[in-house]
């Protein structure tokens, strides 16, 4: 008879196969003290215009109501840190993240793979996965699997690897081996904290004001983008790396070595010239395979003409 030991490694074995940087797993409950400060958080308004966070609120803490039967959450990583810069300085900037193609298709097939051979290995198992989708609170199931620590910025940071990874997860019916969760390794640090232009974080880090945020600002925020952050945008267009830039940790990042997040469409060779003037038709051929497409076409311009009026001042 197999154990859950066996069954949590031979599936560790083949997510790193795949290209996974790491997998940890937790068991699945009711999240009493996740539930408490998504509470909070919601009520302090600090969700700006992502009313979707207060939709499944049940759900988001309880995966056994995401998918019935559910004994398992499997939470795993993938790096996407990379040397490639863009090489205009004076570019508009575009979170590393989004240098390849669009994270939730790479990451979703790798998913979907990974879910064929635990059915082949384990037989007809009830399975559900999520790549930054559904109301699943995916780092704190990362940080209970100690998969790493949520840090000040509120990111997933891993004592070996930094934060600059992806993360998804597998929902199962299986009893597995659980991991349990990683102490946290921020200290005194407040470098993302003092470094955040907008101040989105708050004073004692742990807490992001999406009001404030340039990722949410530049990819979520719909409209115009108020002018309180006129001149603190520091030309970021789509994203934001500045909390992971400044963080001690991901000194420790590596390149990844995933084909599909080599940017290979052109953009980090572009001018700061050639973004200013992008028309709508190159937006489309350009970021057709791209996370970018999720601004769509005026929303990117939007923040350009905002960054440059920024820069210009």
């Amino acid at each position: 008879m197999i154990t859950p030991l066996e069954i949590t490694q031979l599936i560790q074995s083949k997510a790193i196969e795949l290209g996974f940087t790491s997998m940890t797993v937790a068991k699945a409950e009711f999240m009493i003290p996740e539930a408490k400060r998504l509470e909070k958080w919601l009520h302090q308004g600090y969700h700006s215009g992502m009313q979707y966070m207060e939709n499944h609120f049940d759900k988001r803490v309880d995966p056994t109501k995401l998918l019935p039967g559910t004994k398992t959450v499997i939470s795993l990583s993938h790096n996407y840190f990379t040397h490639q810069k863009q090489k205009d300085p004076k570019a508009p900037k575009i979170s590393m993240y989004a240098y390849g193609k669009d994270y939730h298709t790479v990451v979703k097939g790798k998913l979907s793979i990974l879910m064929e051979y635990i059915k082949s290995q384990f037989g007809d198992v009830s399975m559900r996965s999520f790549v930054d989708s559904a109301p699943i609170l995916e780092r704190d199931w990362a940080r209970r699997s100690g998969l790493g620590w949520i840090g000040k910025n509120t990111l997933l940071i891993h004592p070996k690897r930094g934060s600059y990874f992806f993360l998804a997860e597998i929902l199962c019916d299986l009893e597995m081996h659980y991991d349990t969760p990683m102490k946290d390794y921020c200290g005194t640090c407040r470098k993302c904290i003092d470094a955040c232009p907008t101040d989105a974080l708050s004073t004692s880090g742990y807490v992001l004001d999406s009001n404030k945020c340039i990722s949410y600002l530049t990819i979520e925020h719909k409209g115009d983008i108020p002018l309180e952050h006129k001149s603190k945008m520091n030309g970021w267009i789509f994203g934001c790396d500045i909390c992971q830039k400044v963080c001690p940790w991901n000194r420790f990042s590596t390149p990844h070595d995933e084909s599909d997040f080599i940017s290979s469409n052109g953009m980090l060779d572009m001018t700061e010239k050639e973004w200013i003037e992008l028309h709508e038709e190159t937006f489309h051929e350009l970021f057709k395979y791209s996370a970018i497409k999720r601004t769509k076409y005026s929303g990117l311009n939007r923040n350009i003409k905002f960054s440059i009026t920024n820069d210009a001042e």
